[in-house]
């Protein structure tokens, strides 16, 4: 959701009329979309989720979700229909193809989403987030980049203090479903450093409900100074202040990470759909800006070296984060603005069809 708020948002302050159209569990998410943006409910469907009852019936509620979303759309003809993936975006993108409007899509992950690869021969333009980012033959990408939250711009390019003999900070974040590993490995990878590290360290450590009693015990029975909380609600202020950031690579941690500059462990979620996370921490890693550990390969002994070689090398840490910071696009609202803005003919490049 956040890309296309971020995209409403810019497009608000330009005159637009913006609407949203989703489902009604794509709904609940919207709330932090400006009340200036519509926000219509159109039925869709999944056939990954639901009993053999749920799956039969999808195809006739998405087809009742593309039967209005065109109906809705020759009354009120968009200038340009734009798609972020999932299958809510399955009956406006439908209906734009239908009645030949302008669309777009945008696609966060390094691997295009099931639905963003259905429509991407059939859109006029697709803007990549990440880059590279695998696509079908045929297709063309456009690196804009993944739109970043205010309070990450706010920290963007801030300064980095490399590893040394005084207070440093290790951010350690993760997805929901993918952090019990990490919560798994990451303490006792912590614990095994060597103390002239260890007394320096303050350890920030998102964890989830479940998990967080036997973290914060660990990290107290080995005597780290460590936060540990289910959610951080001020991450970007921690991430500027770390000198070292241990995390999945979702398409938003790899772009805040990027923007921010820091130098990182990334540890791809094993079932993501079409291993995008690994196709996420690829451009970090090609510009060695960051060290990427299989699950597969993640043990404590692994980690902690990998640990160890960053906060005993500045220098190279220094590197990290400055190639981080090389990676990261803060201007990826701008980019997407200007690929509407091109689609709309409202602004008109060489090579631009709108």
């Amino acid at each position: 959701m956040f890309p296309a708020q971020a995209l409403a948002e810019a497009l608000l302050e330009k005159g637009w009329r913006v609407r949203l159209s989703t489902d009604a569990r794509g709904a609940r998410y919207a709330g932090g979309f400006p009340d200036a943006v519509e926000i219509v409910e159109v039925a869709s469907a999944t056939f990954a989720r639901g009993g053999l009852l749920a799956k039969a019936l999808a195809p006739f509620r998405i087809l009742g979700g593309v039967i209005g979303a065109t109906f809705r759309m020759l009354l009120e003809r968009p200038a340009v229909v734009v798609g972020f993936g999932g299958y809510p975006a399955i009956p406006a993108m439908t209906a734009a193809w239908i009645l030949r409007l302008p669309r777009m899509l945008h696609e966060q992950n390094g691997v295009l989403g099931r639905v963003n690869r259905i429509f991407s021969k059939r859109v006029n333009a697709v803007a990549c987030g990440t880059w590279p980012t695998e696509l079908p033959a045929g297709v063309t990408g456009v690196h804009t980049g993944n739109p970043v939250r205010g309070a990450v711009m706010e920290r963007a390019g801030a300064g980095y203090i490399p590893p040394g003999d005084y207070p440093m900070e290790l951010l350690v974040i993760g997805g929901s479903q993918g952090a019990r590993i990490l919560s798994d490995v990451v303490p006792p990878a912590i614990a095994a450093l060597p103390m002239s590290h260890l007394e320096h360290l303050r350890v920030s450590h998102q964890a989830r409900d479940e998990d967080q009693e036997r973290v914060e015990t660990y990290y107290l029975e080995h005597a780290i100074t460590a936060d540990v909380q289910p959610f951080f609600t001020d991450v970007p202020r921690r991430m500027s202040e770390a000198q070292l950031v241990i995390s999945r690579s979702g398409a938003s941690s790899v772009a805040d990470i990027s923007v921010i500059g820091r130098p990182s462990i990334l540890i791809p979620y094993a079932v993501a759909a079409g291993d995008h996370q690994t196709a996420n921490a690829r451009g970090l890693a090609d510009a060695e800006a960051a060290v990427v550990i299989p699950e597969s390969q993640l043990d404590v002994e692994t980690l902690s070296e990998q640990i160890r070689a960053i906060l005993e090398n500045p220098d190279a840490a220094l590197r990290m984060a400055l190639n981080a910071l090389s990676e990261g696009r803060p201007d990826a609202t701008e980019r997407l603005v200007e690929m509407v803005e091109e689609l709309s003919g409202q602004k008109t490049q060489e090579g631009a069809q709108p």
